[in-house]
């Protein structure tokens, strides 16, 4: 079964975590308004996917422990926002194991880095979106007629090969002999 296994889509040795204060409208996230030049913690970053959800896991650099995690099941969305005034920095709304959410700030040293993660993220969900099409593809019978190619009864055809009969005696003589 497709869930059964995990792949991992991106790794980058090098995560800042930030604080990121609540929000206080409706107004896109500042990388800006965080403390940029203190993170509170540095990591690993891996990008999993298992099933159709992607997994962002926070780790330990040396030992691989768990920091942090989020469930991905769809991007753009909830789970990872870009912000507004950089494309190195993403929020993030990780989940513990009973299901209770926080926001956190991560950013990338590298742009490279930073769109090396994005692009992981829009091929794992353009597959998805593929996959889902499949599925429909699949359930839903074909509505379209159904094209007779086969000959009806007492119909012919000539081929015309391009190919004279005396050239044709020719190689079969030379056959021959």
């Amino acid at each position: 079964m497709e869930s059964d296994y995990e792949s991992v889509l991106c790794v980058k040795p090098e995560v800042n975590v930030y604080r990121i204060p609540p929000r206080a409208s409706n107004r896109a996230v500042r990388a800006a308004d965080w403390k940029l030049d203190t993170p509170d913690w540095t990591g690993r970053m891996r990008l999993t996917a298992r099933g159709k959800v992607a997994y962002v896991k926070l780790e330990d650099k040396v030992s691989g422990e768990l920091f942090a995690q989020a469930p991905v099941n769809e991007f753009p969305g909830i789970a990872v926002e870009t912000v507004s005034d950089s494309s190195r920095y993403f929020v993030l709304r990780i989940q513990d194991d009973n299901g209770r959410s926080a926001f956190i700030g991560i950013g990338f040293g590298d742009r490279g880095d930073a769109f090396d993660f994005n692009v992981a993220l829009q091929d794992h969900f353009k597959w998805v979106k593929q996959e889902n099409e499949f599925t429909k593809q699949a359930q839903a019978p074909d509505s379209t007629p159904k094209l007779d190619l086969g000959f009806k009864e007492g119909q012919t055809i000539t081929l015309n090969i391009g190919v004279s009969l005396t050239y044709f005696h020719s190689k079969c003589f030379v056959l021959i002999f």
